[in-house]
């Protein structure tokens, strides 16, 4: 049988009530969120909320621009021409990738704005209902 330790004034502590002093509350874990956004009600610019899709779009577009120049010269150039028949492709098929993560994330982005605003409206009609 496995004896509780005693604290250093003698009295003793049951387990239950080290688990309740070193837990976390829900209010650290509001503080501690990684989407602050959530906690708080206010407004972000367009900027803010689309601006990482934005770069992914435009760094995709830019690969993909890229990957046909090196593919082109493929077919101009007969110097080091394996070698752009071998780049080419994969800075074509990156880009493309990058494009299209980028323009199918911001109708995400604007789906989860409108769901954000729904419970937004929601949670005021039930503190409204709620809270009386």
């Amino acid at each position: 049988m496995e004896i509780p330790p005693k604290s250093p004034d003698g009295s003793e502590k049951s387990p239950q009530s080290k688990e309740l002093l070193t837990s976390n509350t829900a209010s650290t874990l509001c503080i501690s969120s990684r989407s602050e956004s959530v906690w708080t009600s206010a407004s972000r610019s367009k900027w803010d909320i689309y601006h990482k899709p934005v770069i992914v779009v435009s760094v995709g577009a830019a690969v993909f621009l890229f990957g046909m120049v090196i593919t082109s010269l493929s077919c101009i150039q007969s110097k080091n021409k394996k070698v752009y028949k071998m780049c080419g492709p994969a800075f074509l098929s990156l880009g493309l990738m990058l494009l299209v993560c980028g323009l199918v994330w911001i109708p995400i982005i604007r789906k989860k704005q409108k769901q954000r605003q729904k419970s937004q409206f929601l949670q005021s009609l039930k503190s409204f209902f709620f809270n009386r």
